[in-house]
């Protein structure tokens, strides 16, 4: 287990929102990582398209891409924060690592994280890592060569709309034919 190596927790350290994904299971895929100092100021946004790939492989190459990090630039502390259960609990070792790939790269950030005095990784819904998972979906965009500005509005974002007639109409802005959306319901209108 190397999931919190030490239990007191140092005054400066860097906290890194990481996620990994894979457009089908395998797919093409990419990892996202942000990084800020333990005050919140950003200090970094990593990302890459790594071709076809599973998910657990992308959420491992964002781990690694934070732990690398960290060691390249000098830093001692790190926390890691995941939506990913299976990627976290395998760090803490809750759960073994069947897959060779996997087992590989586990190694690697059992080695990386030696470097550091302290390390810790954390699992957080989906929703609270919001960030990482826009890098992550952007590079899989680039690398499929889609550009999020073809939407109609660049990088992403939020839109309004409301449901009439089963159908959600948008009350400002367009968005491009075959444009990939995420729907949050806020509830009815008053």
């Amino acid at each position: 287990m190397f999931g919190s190596r030490a239990e007191h927790v140092p005054e400066h350290y860097l906290v890194a929102h990481i996620d990994g994904g894979s457009r089908g299971n395998p797919g093409p895929s990419a990892y996202g990582v942000v990084i800020h100092d333990e005050r919140g100021q950003s200090l970094a946004e990593l990302s890459e398209y790594l071709g076809r790939q599973t998910n657990n492989f992308a959420e491992y190459r964002g781990l690694l891409a934070a732990l690398d990090y960290a060691v390249r630039h000098g830093h001692k502390g790190l926390k890691v924060i995941s939506d990913s259960e299976l990627l976290v609990r395998q760090i803490q070792g809750g759960y073994r690592v069947h897959h060779p790939t996997l087992r590989d790269l586990h190694a690697r950030a059992r080695q990386l994280s030696k470097q550091l005095n302290w390390f810790s990784i954390t699992h957080v819904l989906r929703g609270e890592n919001q960030a990482a998972d826009r890098l992550a979906n952007a590079a899989m965009d680039k690398g499929l060569g889609k550009t999020r500005a073809s939407s109609g509005i660049a990088g992403g974002g939020e839109l309004n709309g409301i449901v009439r007639n089963g159908k959600i109409e948008l009350l400002e802005g367009e968005l491009s034919e075959g444009t990939r959306v995420r729907v949050r319901v806020i509830g009815p209108d008053s």
